[in-house]
């Protein structure tokens, strides 16, 4: 019989077949320039065969030998050791295929081609940080609701419950895949509704009152930073695009002679065919948006973006910049954001100007219709109306600027 000492110290003598040390009941140690090998030697319905136990010292002498004595059960029993053997690899790699993490990555890897880079993106980051950690080795029959809620509540304990609901979700999106394709029965995401911290929605926020929406105007023109985030807040105020939409514009969508700023549609928010098949975004500009746009061309007109990044012309501005203008001219977060604007916009022009139709408003903000058929279908997009709106809206901007027409103008005037 081997022992550790030697199994530890013995070396090849230098045979490319190597040599054998017998343990006893077939087992034994092959020792090759390579490495040492345990094998185990037997009969099976009159076959010389021979089975592959380890290497060592990943398996010790002591492991080598339960695994001898398991092989030699399993002969007793009348069952091949070498076929129970590959069985079990087989059954590794069938749980490994079934596991959660395994699954979500094959959903995502099926998916991802009909979603925008940054969905995707941010799909597969939020599974790597928030879910495989903890259940991601799981199969998904065993996890249980109490088990993914667990991992959801290390999620909540940040502070990110609207993060943790959006796991939920996506978690949801994995097990339905897992049923469709035969490694689960049911999703136990259903189990958690009302599980998780209610979300309190926190509107973006803005200016509402007309008063106040003169004053930040007045700041904006008083603005002493950089020209560019001058004319960038100025433009937030007139045009009420997203935010991204007007940090990152480009002098090729303007046209002067039309008047017309046109936002691809990939360049929209949208989903992925959306923007394949969409149609652009067509922004009127009014005299006082041209004259914004003028007088920004000499500083920055020979390069792509409307407003390039300071540190480089490569890239669009910082998406913190405007915020954190907002806040030098003495506007809290909790007063006026970046995409505030577009609030302030909707609600000054529906409360205070008379003859503007919501839907019109709606067709320049860029929202989406409801149902299912809605963007498909509605074709109208309202450009006379829109263009004497925008005109409008400029021009009341300029008298709220001046500390007049505080009140509704028109008949909603009383």
């Amino acid at each position: 019989m081997l022992t550790d000492t030697f199994v530890k110290s013995v070396k090849p003598t230098g045979s490319p077949t190597g040599e054998k040390h017998s343990d006893g009941h077939g087992l034994y140690l092959l020792v090759k320039p390579a490495g040492r090998y345990w094998r185990l030697n037997y009969r099976y319905m009159g076959k010389q065969k021979t089975l592959a136990l380890g290497t060592y010292p990943e398996v010790s002498l002591a492991q080598a030998r339960k695994r001898r004595d398991k092989a030699r059960e399993l002969l007793a029993e009348g069952l091949d050791p070498s076929a129970a053997k590959k069985a079990e690899k087989l059954a590794t790699r069938v749980a490994a295929a079934h596991t959660f993490e395994a699954v979500a990555r094959e959903f995502h890897a099926t998916q991802a081609s009909g979603w925008s880079p940054r969905y995707a993106a941010r799909w597969i980051e939020r599974m790597e940080k928030d879910l495989f950690p903890y259940i991601g080795k799981l199969t998904l029959p065993a996890i249980t609701a109490p088990v993914l809620l667990d991992a959801l509540r290390k999620v909540e304990k940040r502070g990110a419950n609207e993060t943790a609901h959006t796991l939920r979700q996506t978690a949801g999106q994995v097990f339905r895949y897992g049923v469709q394709t035969g490694r689960c029965e049911r999703s136990p995401v259903t189990d958690l509704h009302g599980a998780l911290k209610p979300i309190v929605v926190k509107h973006m926020a803005a200016v509402l009152e007309p008063t106040k929406a003169g004053e930040l105007l007045r700041a904006i023109d008083g603005y002493t930073g950089q020209p560019m985030t001058k004319a960038a807040l100025a433009l937030s105020a007139l045009l009420f695009q997203r935010p991204g939409n007007i940090r990152q514009m480009e002098w090729a969508w303007i046209d002067f002679d039309k008047a017309m700023l046109t936002i691809p549609s990939q360049d929209m928010k949208r989903r992925l065919a959306q923007k394949i098949n969409g149609r652009p975004h067509f922004v009127p500009l009014a005299p006082q948006a041209i004259a914004v746009l003028k007088e920004l061309q000499p500083l920055t007109g020979h390069g792509r973006f409307v407003f390039p990044s300071l540190r480089t012309g490569e890239r669009a501005m910082s998406d913190n910049t405007i915020n954190a203008a907002l806040r030098r001219m003495g506007f809290a977060s909790d007063e006026m954001s970046a995409h505030g604007f577009r609030a302030m916009a909707r609600t000054l022009m529906i409360e205070r100007i008379h003859g503007i139709s919501a839907d019109v408003i709606e067709a320049q903000l860029a929202h989406g219709k409801s149902g299912p058929l809605g963007a498909a279908y509605d074709r109208a997009e309202y450009m006379g109306q829109r263009r004497q709106m925008m005109d409008t809206w400029a021009d009341y901007l300029d008298r709220l600027r001046r500390g007049a027409d505080v009140v509704p103008i028109g008949a909603r005037a009383a």
